[in-house]
């Protein structure tokens, strides 16, 4: 999911969207209310694009955590952040089985379920889509299917323009009989041939 300028302010039951940086704090915008204020100096303010969540492994960004609860209700509401802790927990654990237990305390699961449901509530959340003008393939992780394939693919194409331009003379030669003309003479008339 796409969280980009989408702030948490601490002790507030809501979430933001930043708006511009004032001279005494954060000029922001309450999501479900839309009033504007300013989030002073003081507060602790979270940007959502900036949060992850601890796996055994490593951390997962909010983002794909949220795309993760999107694709386990196929779009829908995920589960309240007021159920009972043991029913938060095995939630969270059936949507990142590898989230740790240790470091991610149920007060986590509760903010990052109040926050999905308020976002998807809004229709605001967004899929992050591929950056426009990228090849097919280019810039996707490499997997045991992909492998080799697709590096492989990438040099030969360009030993072949290589290869077509050394048949050809070189880009140099294609431009060469062009200046090959007759020039024109320096301070005069261009001189006709046989002159």
């Amino acid at each position: 999911m796409n969280l980009k300028d989408i702030l948490a302010i601490s002790g507030e039951g809501t979430l933001f969207k930043f708006i511009a940086q004032g001279k005494n704090g954060v000029i922001v915008e309450n999501l479900e209310t839309g009033k504007r204020s300013t989030a002073g100096p003081t507060a602790r303010v979270s940007a959502l694009d900036e949060i992850s969540i601890y796996t055994d492994s490593e951390d997962i960004p909010l983002g794909k955590v949220m795309d993760m609860i999107w694709e386990k209700e196929n779009g829908g509401p995920a589960m309240s952040h007021k159920e009972p802790d043991a029913e938060l927990k095995k939630y969270f654990a059936e949507t990142l089985p590898e989230y740790n237990r240790e470091r991610v305390y149920t007060s986590h699961i509760r903010k990052v379920l109040h926050w999905y449901n308020i976002l998807q509530g809004l229709n605001l959340l967004v899929k992050e889509e591929e950056p426009a003008g990228k090849e097919e393939g280019e810039g996707q992780p490499v997997s045991e299917e992909t492998e080799g394939k697709e590096p492989a693919a990438k040099p030969e194409k360009e030993k072949v323009i290589e290869a077509d331009k050394a048949e050809k003379g070189g880009a140099g030669e294609k431009t060469a009989p062009k200046s090959r003309k007759a020039p024109a003479a320096k301070g005069g008339e261009p001189k006709a041939p046989g002159e």
